[in-house]
Formats: C-alpha cells, structure tokens, sequence
C-alpha cells in the first residue's frame, strides 16, 4: 500500500518535534499537525516561561540580601507587563525557532487538529485527510480541574502566564511541583499567598524529609499554606473571589490558580474508536518501545503519562526514531532521571527517596544541612539540604536530593555519576571544590543514620 507519508506527527511540542526532524533526518517522507502553537507545553506555557517567572521573582529577595553585602537598594517597584512583554518575545522567538527547524528538515506542516480515522490514517479540522505508514501521538497534557461549584472562576496554568495585570491576593490549590512553583512565584514578587493542598504534606512522591524542609522554608518566605484543606466553593463577589474552604474559613483573593495534576490530551482523537483502550487519566498505553496496542500508532511525551518531563518526552522520541526508522530497537530508559524542581528554594533530586530506598535494601542515610554561605551576611536563617540515600551492603548510590541555590543545576553532575552507578567511595574520594556548596556532597563522612529494610 502506497501511504502520503511515512509519518505523520500529531503534536508539536518538545518530543513530537524532535521525532519529526530526526525521522526526516533518515529520508523519511513526515508531516506535523499542530492545533496551537510550536513548542508545546514547555515552550510555551510551561517550563520556559515558569522559569522565566521564577528568575523575575527571585529579585525581591536578592534587593532585600544585597544591604547585607553592603549594598544600598533604592526602593523597587515590580511592572507585571514588562514581565509578560518580555516574555511573550521570548516565546514567540523559541517557537521561530521550532518552526524553523521543522522547515529545514523538510518536514511538512499543518497548522490545524488532526484526529486519527483508521490505523494509517488522519484527518485535519480543515477537512483535509493523509495516510502514513506510521503515526506518532504527541499531543502532551492539559491541567485537570475539579467539579467544585464556581470552578469556572479559577485560572490554571494555561492561562496564568497571559493574565494583564498581577493579582495582588492569590490562592494556589494543589501541592504538587507545579502548585509550590507558583506559590513561590507570586509570592516573591509581592502578592499575598494562599496556598491549599488537601494532603498531609506537599509534593507527594518527593524524599520525606525534602518535602517537609521545602514546607518549612516556604511558610518562612510567607506563603501561607494550608495542610489538609481544600475548596469547598468559589463565588465571584465585587471585592473578589470568595473561597470557600473545608476548614469553614473564607479566603478572599483576586485570582484561584488550580494546579491539581494534568490528564492527557487524547480527548476526541479517535484512538478509541479504534478500539485503544485509554489509562485512568486518559492516557495512551504504550510498550517500551513507545509503540501502542495497534501496531502502526506510537505515542511519546505527556500523553502516555510515564515520566512527564520535556528531556524524557525528547529521548523517547529519539528512540521511537531508532527503532522504526534506523532499524535499531531502542527502548526507552526511565531510570535514573534527574529532576529540578524550581520551588523557592529550589529542589534537584535523582533516584530513590529515604523511605522508597528503605524499602528495597539495608540503607545508610548521610545528610547534610547548613546555612549556605550567601544567607550568613544576608541575615538569613534559610538552611540548605543535601542528602545522600546509599545500599549499605554494595555502597551505591542510591538517591540524592538537593535544596537550596542552584539545586538543579548540581544534580544534572551528580545525575552523571549515580546513573554509572557511583558508589559512596567513589564520591568521597572526588576532591571537593570550595568554598562552594556542593562540596557537601563529596565531605559527608559518616551515615546519621541505618535503616534496615522492613
């Protein structure tokens, strides 16, 4: 059968994108449908601008740190839309950049939805319809909302990044990374922060004690987080948001960010009626080589909801090329992936937790906590954590979670030497580098603590 393309991509963020050029790369005839924008979540209302947000908020502290330093800071004065402005150029020069690249590779575009018809076949909102030998789904996640009266006021993390002015009271709703990232966010650039997660603690699936020392800090940066709540209710009055909470108080703020997990963008694309059966958040079930259950369609990034971050949805797609288009079964490792967290203050982790890690294996537990040398003049009580997780019996490294500055920019090395499989010794006998911070990682001497596997 003689097929329009050998491939055609449904989705053009970070891992649709990349597969299309490396598939075109090979000689592969490939096209790309996009709905929005090029860049996907990452670029363009994700990682990019969050972090661009994250540096824009960190100066209130800094001008506060300077006078310390011996620096006299005139008073400042924060402009939201300087911020956006400089943002939204930011962006639209990224997305340049994607388009571009798919250009030189010869991939063909469509800007419009695509849907799935049959296993070789997808049909474009514009009418037009193509074959292709292989598709690939990579259409990423959307955030979820809860069914709570009055929800239609809330924002999420769609629409935050193009609000025309700040708010000046903000509540956050969820405690995962992305709720504690924007709880930071608006807190360091001067609004009055709320933040409500229904849990016992933040950032669920994170190192115990991680979680409860980022908690900490954020209370002392003054984010007021609530533990155990959650919103009952949201009524739009003239002076604000009215939310109702399930302590019986009422917050009242101007915006309600929701940040309560992402579900995946397969809604009306036609897998089912394919007969694909979809995961509990609508998910595409996928083997490891990133291929579905009907053997023409694969799925890559946010949408399989395996590990959702821009790195790993760029090297399954990487390895989706590999194996269908340069004949090297590839399958994709999801082992060992260092993650940041850009929270104030900032997270980097890789591996295992305390508690996971204690569950496998005899652990020994080396931690590190200390006030970096930056806060002392500033007058800062904001310690660091660093934390080593190791097997007692063959001393690997097991996990090591990281919080204060710069926490992900050390975890990218230390991610290096715990994916060879570096053991204790093999980072005490690594020369530290100082005065720095990371020299705690290689100066622990002696675990603070064994735990025996239960």
């Amino acid at each position: 059968m003689s097929f329009d393309y050998d491939l055609f991509v449904i989705g053009g963020g970070s891992g649709g994108v990349r597969a299309a050029r490396m598939a075109a790369g090979t000689g592969a005839r490939v096209a790309l449908a996009e709905e929005f924008r090029m860049g996907g979540t990452c670029v363009i209302r994700g990682c990019v601008p969050k972090k661009l947000m994250v540096y824009a908020s960190s100066f209130s502290q800094a001008f506060e740190d300077a006078a310390g330093f011996g620096w006299d800071v005139p008073s400042a004065s924060f402009d939201w839309t300087k911020l956006i402005a400089a943002k939204d150029a930011e962006i639209t020069r990224l997305e340049g950049l994607y388009r571009g690249g798919l250009n030189g590779a010869d991939v063909t575009t469509y800007d419009a939805r695509a849907t799935l018809s049959d296993a070789h076949g997808v049909t474009l909102s514009t009418g037009e319809t193509f074959t292709a030998a292989h598709i690939l789904v990579a259409t990423g996640g959307r955030p979820f909302v809860p069914d709570v009266p009055g929800a239609e006021h809330a924002i999420t993390s769609n629409e935050v990044f193009d609000l025309p002015e700040m708010p000046k009271r903000v509540l956050v709703v969820g405690g995962g990374y992305i709720a504690c990232e924007f709880a930071g966010i608006f807190n360091g650039m001067g609004a009055k922060t709320h933040q409500f997660y229904r849990g016992a603690q933040i950032l669920r699936g994170f190192d115990g004690e991680v979680r409860g020392h980022v908690s900490d800090a954020m209370i002392a940066r003054g984010i007021d987080l609530h533990l155990g709540t959650d919103v009952v209710k949201i009524d739009k009055q003239a002076d604000g948001l009215h939310v109702s909470c399930t302590n019986g108080a009422v917050c009242v703020v101007d915006q309600v960010l929701y940040a309560t997990g992402r579900v995946a963008n397969t809604e009306g694309l036609g897998l089912e009626s394919l007969g694909l059966s979809l995961g509990r958040t609508g998910e595409i079930p996928v083997n490891e080589y990133s291929q579905t259950a009907i053997p023409s369609v694969y799925a890559v990034g946010d949408v399989t909801n395996r590990v959702n971050l821009t790195p790993v949805a760029i090297r399954e797609a990487m390895a989706f090329v590999d194996t269908v288009f340069r004949g090297i079964p590839t399958p994709v490792d999801h082992d060992l992936v260092p993650t940041a967290i850009f929270t104030q203050p900032e997270i980097g982790t890789v591996g295992m937790g305390e508690d996971e890690a204690a569950k496998t294996c005899d652990i020994q537990v080396y931690r590190a906590a200390f006030r970096p040398m930056a806060n002392i003049l500033a007058g800062r009580d904001e310690r660091m954590l660093m934390k080593l997780i190791v097997a007692k019996d063959s001393q690997k490294v097991l996990g090591c979670h990281i919080v204060g500055p710069a926490a992900g920019e050390m975890i990218q090395m230390a991610g290096i030497a715990i994916k060879m499989g570096a053991t204790k010794a093999d980072f005490d006998r690594t020369c530290a580098v100082h005065p720095t911070a990371a020299e705690e990682l290689v100066t622990m001497k002696n675990p603070i603590e064994v735990a025996q596997v239960a």
